[in-house]
């Protein structure tokens, strides 16, 4: 059921009359019913994977808040970080490493014939999984008591808004909420349409049509000019940002209508100055789960500084196995931990200029900071969407050769004019710092921007329901 159909807005108008006409225990026990039936929509089967999940991590959470020795509480959350990672680990990587150990112990002359398996990777076990781990983690750490009932904490698990694709919700912030009366109001119901109507705008105007144009790149097998390539990662740019920010929005939307507020996931990160800048835009709740949970587990900044660059490249590369079974999401992990431990290098052995530059001089050395960050995040994306390392290879060359033809800037031109009202729209929140700027603005550009929303999606949005991109992560 995508956020994008008719049949999601219809189970979504039933869920929210019903809830409303609740108490709120009634409310919590109907939500959960509600998210349930909503994933078993993608896939019924998987419903008993969510329940086990569940059910372990609540009795783990218990476990640990009534055991005294420091021993014997490690003992318990390694079993529930191995029990958890072990069913992710099973369902998303199991081919893949299998595939390579084949390889591998051919290439040694041994021929074991391994075989794979036909594994159906369950919708958003990589999302729910580390929601529930953040749960247990933070218990063992005793940064938060266990909730006393397991009706509540399920619904924390499966809450269906941010169940298939994030955001990624810390344990505590939702629980606190799930056992806390909540109240509709009337700004939850202006902040949640509007962010609804956004997010269908860059789902449907800017994602999919961009889908359009970076899948006839990287569907070619070689053959590429580098006027090709520029257009594929520019249009893959714009594609996996208004998807992925696109669902986040409708989700915070939908979670707003019923009085639940989910953490801000994107925060313009096409106007990141620096990789770290880059991290704290995108991805938000991933990116702080990883710092939270890997980075500082294993040692964050506390050693030396080469210890810290290992630290930093080795939660990146794990960042990207997160993303998929693949060498490429490896490579992308690689290349983005290298880009923060250079920046971190250079920040702490290259010396600051003494006297500050001329405002003139600031605001062009900014904006030129934000291009060259923007064009290494192309080529990240490059490496993140390639089929295969072969493609990522040809593509690399040819980016290379410097062979741009006269009609790549039509090609660029016609990226520019579908993302116009995204790009527009980005520029307004930056000047302001507010991502909630349009709430704020005299009320015809309000009602003007809504106009403008509801008219992109009849005339340019497409309407063959696209599945968002991080579904299959």
């Amino acid at each position: 059921m995508l956020f994008n159909t008719i049949e999601f807005g219809l189970f979504f108008a039933l869920v929210w009359l019903l809830y409303t006409r609740l108490p709120w225990r009634a409310q919590n026990t109907f939500l959960l019913v509600a998210s349930y039936a909503f994933y078993a929509a993608w896939d019924y089967r998987f419903l008993a994977l969510i329940f086990i999940s569940t059910a372990v991590d609540f009795y783990v959470g218990k476990v640990l808040h009534h055991t005294a020795s420091d021993r014997r509480r490690k003992h318990i959350l390694y079993w529930s970080v191995l029990f958890n990672l072990g069913f992710l680990g099973f369902f998303k990587y199991f081919n893949f490493f299998t595939e390579n150990l084949q390889t591998l112990l051919t290439a040694w002359g041994f021929h074991p014939g391994l075989g794979t398996l036909q594994i159906v990777l369950p919708v958003g076990i990589s999302f729910y999984t580390f929601q529930s781990l953040s749960y247990t983690i933070d218990i063992y750490r005793r940064q938060m008591e266990p909730t006393g009932s397991f009706f509540d904490f399920a619904l924390n698990v499966a809450f269906f808004p941010h169940m298939v694709a994030g955001p990624i919700q810390r344990a505590h912030s939702l629980l606190d909420q799930i056992t806390s009366p909540r109240h509709v109001t009337a700004d939850n119901i202006t902040e949640g349409t509007t962010l609804i109507l956004w997010g269908l705008v860059k789902k449907m105007v800017i994602a999919d049509n961009m889908s359009l144009i970076a899948d006839a790149v990287f569907s070619q097998n070689g053959g590429f000019s580098a006027g090709q390539v520029w257009i594929g990662m520019l249009a893959f740019a714009f594609q996996i940002y208004g998807d992925f920010s696109g669902y986040t929005d409708i989700a915070r939307g939908t979670a707003k209508l019923m009085g639940f507020e989910l953490m801000v996931n994107f925060n313009l990160p096409y106007f990141a100055e620096n990789p770290q800048d880059f991290w704290r835009r995108w991805h938000i709740s991933l990116s702080t789960w990883l710092r939270d949970y890997l980075y500082i587990s294993l040692g964050g900044s506390r050693g030396s500084a080469g210890r810290t660059y290992v630290n930093l490249i080795l939660t990146m590369v794990l960042g990207g196995l997160w993303h998929g079974a693949a060498w490429t999401f490896v490579i992308w992990g690689c290349y983005h931990g290298a880009l923060l431990a250079i920046h971190r290098f250079i920040q702490q052995n290259v010396p600051r200029r003494a006297t500050p530059l001329s405002p003139f001089a600031a605001s062009a050395w900014k904006w030129t900071r934000i291009a060259f960050m923007f064009v290494l995040t192309l080529y990240g994306w490059l490496i993140f969407r390639a089929k295969n390392l072969d493609q990522l290879g040809a593509m690399t060359s040819a980016l290379l050769s410097f062979n741009i033809a006269p009609s790549t800037i039509f090609g660029i031109a016609k990226i520019l004019a579908y993302c116009a009202p995204l790009i527009a729209m980005q520029f307004y929140q930056y000047k302001r710092r507010d991502l909630d700027a349009i709430r704020s603005a005299p009320v015809l550009v309000q009602c003007g921007f809504y106009v403008l929303c509801f008219y992109l999606i009849i005339l340019l949005g497409v309407f063959n329901a696209q599945s968002f991109i991080y579904f299959q992560f």
